[in-house]
């Protein structure tokens, strides 16, 4: 028998598929519905890693499966290939990072082409090529004409080490989601898309989405927008005709308010510091926190006294204006009232800065006394201290004020968002960019459309300070598309989200010079049918493609709602990682020795089971894996491990199983192929079968029920593969019992080849070789999927449950076909049914067929 010589097999078959370009996708087919399948694309790196191999083997176990189901398929790869790991790499290496990139993207497709994944690479893209960045230009333009494009000078989360500007997306636990430095404020002007004017609609789209896209995705995109309803108000400034509006959410405690905090950022800041600079140290170090720690419940409340006093419109008292880090600019207007006695936060700080308290809500059966509260008392109550809304339960007040307050012209009932404007300017190189020119006649100009793209020069230099593209005046010295003047080019490049915001749509026109995409056919593949890619980019990519999609269909450019139909967010690859907390050093697994202590110190290693990681060196290297057990072993190990929704813990045990499990496949195909019947099918007759024959096609139907259930269940690869597993040990029960000198056989023939049918989306390399060795003709992939047979899944026997006095007593399996008096017999002459019948009077006996005999006693 062949040995199962899975690199040998591989190479053949990707190159086979490849030349007969069998993944190639038409935009429509008559005869076919489109499904569109896709992954989130990568970012070239230059090496694959295993959350690559296991989201992509998902994603194509899936494009096979709806092929074979008579579906269109539309399975595509590009490159997310701006971004500053190739920046980093020219500065620290003098690598051009266009070579660099493309050199990596060659590097990894051959990877991927390894994998055996059923990709049309006839419409790959790569967001750093030219062909592609023009459209993100050309979008930008048409954003720009309609408003919704804009500049403006503000705070920013800026990266000293990226010498960037980072969205607040961007900055995970105060620190640059990139390379893990510090984030600090920063005033700079910027360029911004108005996604505020799409928040309703992007909560609203959440209706769509439920039930196809994760819950946890939908609460934390609907936490991010932040929507809630509340009341303005404006409070003076003392002595001036200066507004502060403030708004809040719980109008009911207006006159509980003992002061008001500003933001650092606020806009009146500026101008208390002119007159107070002995506070402005204090104030820019508040700047520069962290944004998020600043607002967490756990981090401490600082703030300084502006030496400003506000007027409660409500009441006309005077409170004094603070300065404090819990209030962002980021919500709301960078202004909140603070109620110290109905609010944690305010007080902490006013206890911390010895503030006054007053109370305005309390217990309808008791009262508080302020000079002993512990803690804001924040339940429901009466109001108090209010006016001539005393007596009012706090929440029915809410309204009451809210109403009054607009009637006096004090403030208006509102909405407000948490959501801001989406930041785009990135102070680099390897980024799309800005079409936009500065002239000093005719001001912000787009460049003409016949112009784009705007190229990336390749006079730049890459110093490691400042954006690059400052360093060439070619490119930044040019002439006023409008007036003909000299003028200075945009050096911002826009954030690598732009990019990846409406990749989804090119793949459907990847080729078309024109336009970026052709309306009618983009129309005919989105939104995707099934969408796969990490939790991590719910309120990042996510949210920013929902936005862009809205915006290109108001655009005019497509007509669908949404971009995903359907959302897979799959789980990560776990490694046990090895760290020694006083060397701070993390050791591969292959360098720890037996005991588990640190090489340098000798003290107890730190072992955790966590993300696979580079900077953990707690990785496996894809491509060792394949050397060693071939491609079909790594995907089926990577889907059998867990559902694709939960975390997967790395097991070398695991994956030697599941090459031994191919190996068994492999087997039970080639001992057996020649009693595969090649020739004409002949339908097997159920009837006619024997008793092993029958087990094995019941076995076989009733796998080919679950893997397809399985496979609807929000796929469920695990208990697909185990039912596989199930049949194969089945089978290798049948074949030492059932040929009686035949040298064909019809049940072999139907079985093997629906097994190789049933493996092919995971272990496609494999499946093509047994189908080729047992005789049939073609690829697996353009077989149809199979059906089960209800005939072979009717039971022919059934339990019965032997009951005396309707107390259960014994049971047994018999015929479905089995009369009455046989089976009351059977019952009656039970062993056990005799112990209790025995010496008694049976006074009737009920019989129920295929379910219960009950014997009734005396």
């Amino acid at each position: 028998m062949k040995e199962y010589k899975f690199s040998e097999i591989e190479s053949k078959w990707q190159k086979e598929w490849e030349e007969q370009k069998i993944f190639k996708t038409e935009n429509k087919d008559e005869n076919r519905e489109n499904y569109y399948l896709l992954e989130m694309f990568p970012y070239p790196s230059g090496k694959i890693h295993m959350g690559h191999v296991r989201n992509y083997s998902i994603g194509d176990v899936i494009a096979r499966y709806k092929k074979m189901n008579g579906y269109n398929v539309l399975h595509p790869i590009g490159w997310d290939s701006f971004g500053l790991p190739a920046e980093n790499a020219a500065i620290q290496n003098g690598v051009d990072p266009k070579k660099w990139t493309l050199e990596n993207i060659e590097s990894m497709k051959k990877q991927l082409k390894k994998l055996g994944f059923s990709y049309d690479w006839d419409r790959e893209i790569a967001t750093c090529k030219e062909d592609y960045y023009k459209w993100n230009q050309w979008i930008f333009t048409k954003l720009y004409e309609k408003g919704l494009v804009y500049k403006k000078k503000s705070y920013v989360n800026w990266c000293d080490s990226c010498k960037t500007v980072l969205a607040n997306e961007q900055v995970e636990d105060g620190k640059c989601w990139r390379c893990g430095n510090e984030v600090h404020q920063k005033d700079l002007e910027q360029w911004f898309f108005k996604i505020t004017d799409y928040a309703e609609e992007l909560l609203e789209g959440h209706k769509e989405l439920k039930g196809n896209w994760p819950d946890k995705v939908i609460a934390m995109q609907k936490n991010w927008i932040g929507k809630s309803y509340g009341t303005e108000v404006n409070f003076k400034l003392e002595n001036s005709d200066i507004d502060v509006p403030v708004f809040t959410t719980r109008v009911d405690t207006i006159f509980g308010v003992t002061y008001m905090v500003l933001a650092p950022e606020h806009p009146l800041v500026e101008e208390i510091l002119k007159e107070n600079k002995d506070i402005k140290e204090k104030v820019y170090k508040m700047r520069n926190e962290d944004k998020i720690s600043r607002t967490a419940e756990n981090s401490e409340k600082t703030g300084v006294f502006s030496g400003k006093y506000v007027i409660n419109p409500v009441n006309n008292e005077k409170v004094p204006l603070w300065i404090g880090n819990y209030v962002l600019m980021d919500y709301g207007t960078g202004a909140v009232m603070a109620v110290p006695t109905h609010d944690e936060r305010d007080f902490q700080f006013a206890k911390k800065y010895n503030l006054k308290l007053k109370i305005v809500i309390t217990p309808e059966e008791d009262e508080i006394n302020k000079d002993e509260m512990t803690e804001a008392y924040i339940k429901k109550g009466i109001l108090i201290n209010s006016g001539e809304f005393n007596g009012l339960k706090n929440r029915e007040a809410i309204s009451k004020i809210a109403d009054y307050i607009e009637k006096k012209g004090y403030g208006k009932k509102t909405t407000n968002y948490r959501l801001k404007d989406w930041l785009i300017s990135r102070q680099r190189y390897w980024g799309t960019p800005i079409p936009a020119i500065y002239c000093e006649k005719c001001g912000v100009v787009m460049e003409k459309e016949e112009n784009l793209p705007v190229r990336l020069p390749s006079d730049v230099e890459f110093t490691g300070t400042g954006n690059p593209l400052e360093t060439s005046n070619e490119y930044k010295n040019v002439v006023c598309p409008k007036c003909g003047g000299k003028a200075r080019r945009e050096t911002d490049t826009m954030d690598t989200f732009v990019d990846s915001s409406w990749y989804y749509l090119r793949y459907t026109d990847s080729k078309n010079s024109s336009i970026p995409f052709e309306k009618e056919i983009v129309d005919g593949w989105v939104p995707v049918d099934q969408y796969i890619g990490g939790i991590e980019h719910a309120v990042m990519h996510l949210l920013y493609s929902r936005f862009f999609h809205k915006l290109l269909r108001d655009l005019g450019l497509l007509s669908s709602d949404e971009p995903f139909k359907k959302l897979l967010t799959q789980g990560m690859v776990l490694g046990p990682s090895y760290h020694c907390p006083d060397c701070k050093k993390y050791y591969y697994a292959s360098e720890v020795e037996e005991g588990n202590r640190c090489k340098t110190c000798g003290k107890d290693l730190k072992i955790k089971v966590e993300k696979m990681s580079k900077s953990k060196n707690n990785g496996v290297d894809p491509n060792h894996i394949i050397a060693e057990y071939g491609a079909d072993t790594a995907r089926l190990f990577t889907l059998f491990a867990a559902p694709p929704e939960k975390e997967l813990e790395w097991n070398e045990k695991s994956l030697a199983g599941a090459f031994r499990f191919l190996n068994r496949v492999w087997r039970i195909v080639l001992e057996n192929k020649e009693h595969v019947n090649i020739g004409n099918k002949i339908e097997i007759d159920v009837k006619k079968l024997n008793k092993d024959d029958k087990n094995l096609m019941k076995k076989l139907n009733q796998t080919i029920k679950k893997v397809t259930e399985s496979m609807e269940d929000n796929f469920h690869f695990n208990t697909a593969i185990a039912a596989i597993m199930e049949l194969v040990n089945e089978m290798y029960l049948y074949k030492n019992s059932i040929f009686d000198n035949k040298k064909e056989s019809n049940i072999w023939r139907e079985v093997i080849e629906k097994l190789v049918i049933l493996v092919s989306p995971f272990v496609p390399h494999i499946a093509d070789e047994l189908w080729e060795e047992a005789g049939f003709k073609g690829f697996v992939y353009e077989e149809k999927w199979p059906i089960s047979n209800e005939e072979f899944l009717v039971e022919d026997e059934v339990n019965v449950a032997f009951q005396v006095n309707g107390k259960l007593r014994d049971a047994a399996t018999v015929a479905k076909e089995i009369g009455r008096e046989e089976l009351k017999e059977l019952a009656l002459n039970s062993d056990k049914v005799k112990k209790y019948t025995d010496g008694k009077n049976i006074l009737k006996v009920i019989v129920v067929p295929n379910k219960i005999v009950n014997i009734v006693v005396k």
